[in-house]
């Protein structure tokens, strides 16, 4: 049975990816003195309820400009595959992701640059080292 699992997409580590940020101490103590009174469970949940309350206070700004920019939200996934049907097309990409874009790792640096004319990620571009710098000049 075990034979007959395939791997729909490729596992890439997490679903978050990890920010640094600076805080006065006085904000830092308030954070603590939330968590230690139970509002919170630690510092990472005060800081990811905060940011996700200014999304969504900010909502229908956010959802106005996806729509003027056109922007795929979520998750897209770009295999070798969709790339080299285009090239076969005749097609160029213009890639416009609000979340991930991934770009399959058996996508050459050539492919790349043979299909996308450009690519704008807000948020993460999961993509091996050779593509990101072969399209380094297409990037906004």
């Amino acid at each position: 049975m075990a034979g007959n699992v395939h791997e729909l997409r490729p596992k890439t580590g997490s679903d978050t990816e990890k920010i640094t940020i600076n805080l006065g101490y006085v904000d830092l103590g308030h954070i603590d003195l939330l968590v230690q009174d139970g509002f919170y469970s630690n510092r990472t949940d005060f800081i990811r309820t905060a940011i996700r309350n200014q999304i969504e206070r900010h909502a229908d700004a956010t959802r106005q400009a996806v729509a003027r920019k056109s922007l795929d939200l979520g998750l897209r996934h770009f295999s070798r595959a969709d790339l080299e049907a285009a090239r076969a097309a005749e097609q160029r990409l213009d890639i416009r992701v609000l979340g991930l874009a991934s770009i399959a790792a058996d996508v050459t640096p050539e492919l790349a640059q043979a299909t996308i004319a450009s690519i704008s990620v807000l948020g993460t571009l999961q993509a091996s080292a050779a593509v990101k710098a072969a399209l380094a000049d297409r990037t906004r």
